[in-house]
């Protein structure tokens, strides 16, 4: 069956270490074995030769390389490096660091790893989630992957900047966008879909490729025919957020806010403790983080001037306050003012807000703030930006015995399914 294939970007160091397990060939050369490749003057200097990139394209299936060191989880609470193994081909190019749109003096080679958009997918699930969750739950999020990888690229958006928004004077409302690349179609953090190649795919790969043949092709479609836009994070906190409250002011009808349970009232899909349908949607690092429906922060003032200070480069002096101005139908904040002594200012929207009050990121931007003697308490709901579907709660629904399609129905009001754009659909 056919694939489209995507360029992903796994990794950008000024040097990379590299294994090649099998043959691969380069410029009708074959290559195995330990590599290295470090970045020199614009060029990808290997083996004491210049180049403009170098491509090694496998010779057959069985063909895998190891890329060491790749950090993962970049700028949250799970940072780490770790070696990782994928199919396909790799790509080294060299990419400018810039600074405010302007180079500066050192150049990082960037690993991308060329491959057919199934078997992408194959890794997409096992690296957000567990490989060995129900299948139901693996099939929604075939689909819900396969959507939003496709949606740029069918209508042919490309942006070329990362940050969009307001930054000027007392007004930093700002989002960034996960098709910001200029040399691939996606990264391989949590900044587009974790990708981690088949590091964590091999002990249940079976189970989750029957996932991806049994939704081969197929996508969630608006009105209008165009592959949804279709988003998903590990847990709403009782209900779902709207698009425009998190990216640009685009309002779609499939991402409209929905009560995550099966009627109004009752208790909230992803509002669980069970550690077994829990160990189905979290790795092992993602279970490090047990308070995620509801959750609590705390900092003393001096520790919260110091992190505002420090994210945003300017000095607020002493935090006095935060106001919390606007808040979607989930509750996340998508406008706040942040009051110190010395300025105040307007941040928004909900990640600049998690990021700029947390060393690494907040849970969420669903959160009470209560003012203490000595400092603040930060009081939310829930883990991500709350947009589209929640992983926790589709979860609990494939273990209540919801098939796919209603999961799907349940999180994207008004879409329809279509296999190969067209061949067929579905609709709720």
């Amino acid at each position: 069956m056919y694939q489209y294939l995507l360029s992903v970007g796994i990794m950008s160091e000024p040097t990379i270490r590299f294994t090649l397990h099998g043959r691969y060939l380069l410029t009708g050369k074959l290559v195995s074995g330990s590599q290295f490749v470090e970045a020199h003057l614009g060029h990808v200097r290997w083996r004491g030769e210049m180049y403009q990139q170098l491509e090694f394209v496998p010779t057959d299936d069985s063909c895998t390389f190891t890329l060491h060191d790749v950090t993962i989880g970049v700028g949250f609470h799970w940072e780490r490096r770790e070696d990782q193994v994928f199919r396909g081909g790799l790509r080294l190019i060299v990419e400018q660091t810039t600074i405010a749109g302007l180079p500066v003096k050192h150049d990082n080679i960037t690993a991308v790893n060329i491959v057919g958009i199934e078997d992408y997918l194959t890794s997409v699930i096992s690296s957000e989630m567990s490989a060995t969750s129900s299948m139901e739950l693996l099939k929604a999020h075939a689909v819900t992957s396969r959507s939003w990888v496709l949606s740029p690229i069918m209508r042919k958006v490309r942006n070329t900047e990362k940050m969009h928004g307001i930054n000027t004077g007392n007004r930093r409302i700002v989002w960034y966008e996960r098709d910001s690349h200029n040399h691939f179609d996606v990264c391989a953090d949590d900044h587009c879909q974790r990708y981690q190649g088949i590091t964590r795919v091999s002990a249940a790969e079976e189970n989750v490729r029957k996932a991806i043949e049994a939704t081969w092709g197929e996508v969630l479609c608006d009105r209008n025919g165009d592959v949804c836009d279709a988003r998903f994070y590990k847990c709403c906190g009782g209900r779902t957020e709207l698009f425009e409250n998190a990216w640009a002011d685009t309002h779609y009808h499939y991402l409209e806010s929905v009560e995550d349970a099966p009627s109004a009232g009752e208790r909230a899909f992803c509002d669980t403790q069970d550690k077994r349908i829990l160990a189905q949607v979290l790795n092992g690092y993602d279970r490090e983080t047990a308070d995620f429906y509801t959750w609590q922060v705390q900092y003393s003032v001096e520790e919260l001037s110091e992190i505002v200070r420090d994210k945003l480069g300017l000095d607020f002096g002493t935090i006095v306050d935060i106001r919390p101005l606007r808040r979607g139908p989930s509750g996340r904040i998508y406008e706040m003012e942040l009051v110190g002594s010395l300025c105040s200012m307007i941040i928004g929207k909900e990640l600049e807000i998690r990021r700029v009050l947390s060393r690494s990121h907040l849970y969420s931007s669903a959160f009470g703030v209560e003012r203490t003697a000595t400092g603040f308490v930060f009081h939310g709901r829930g883990w991500g930006h709350g947009v589209g579907l929640c992983q926790i709660g589709a979860a609990v629904m494939a273990e209540r015995g919801y098939d796919y399609r209603s999961i799907l129905f349940h999180y994207f009001k008004g879409a329809t399914l279509k296999t190969n754009l067209g061949a067929g659909e579905t609709s709720n």
